[in-house]
Formats: C-alpha cells, sequence, structure tokens
C-alpha cells in the first residue's frame, strides 16, 4: 500500500505544471509555503483556488503560445 501511495505522489510531482515552484521563485519561499496557501486557500474558498492554479498551470504550460512576437530591428535601428 505504501509504494502505492509512493507511485501515485511520484506521478503527480512529474506531471505537475509547476505552478507553485514558480511562485516560489518569484516571491523567494519554498515550494511548501506556497504548495500550503493553495490547499488551506481552497478549503476556505470552497475549491476556486484550484480553478485558478489549473489556469495559471496551463498557462505556464502552453506560454510560447501565448509570447507576443517580437518585432525584428531593422538595420537602421541597430
Amino acid at each position: 500500500m505504501k509504494k502505492l501511495i509512493q507511485k501515485i505522489v511520484f506521478f503527480f510531482e512529474m506531471r505537475s505544471f509547476g505552478v507553485s515552484e514558480w511562485w516560489a521563485k518569484k516571491l523567494g519561499v519554498r515550494t511548501a509555503r506556497v504548495r500550503l496557501f493553495f490547499i488551506y486557500s481552497s478549503f476556505i474558498a470552497l475549491g476556486s483556488p484550484l480553478i485558478l492554479y489549473i489556469l495559471m498551470g496551463l498557462t505556464l504550460e502552453y506560454k510560447h503560445v501565448f509570447k507576443l512576437k517580437k518585432r525584428r530591428k531593422s538595420i537602421w535601428e541597430l
């Protein structure tokens, strides 16, 4: 049973979006604190932060799609 739980945890850690890690780097705190924030706020706000987490995860996953193309500088702007 313990091995099964470890496999499930490993699966979710490998497939996670990295939202907590990204926020932790931006805020300068530990990743565990950000995860706890999402867990506690989900209990308080009845799950709405989970929707926000998923949206942030999808944005981070597909950020190359959302990036605007940079305008190339012409030879005169160098």
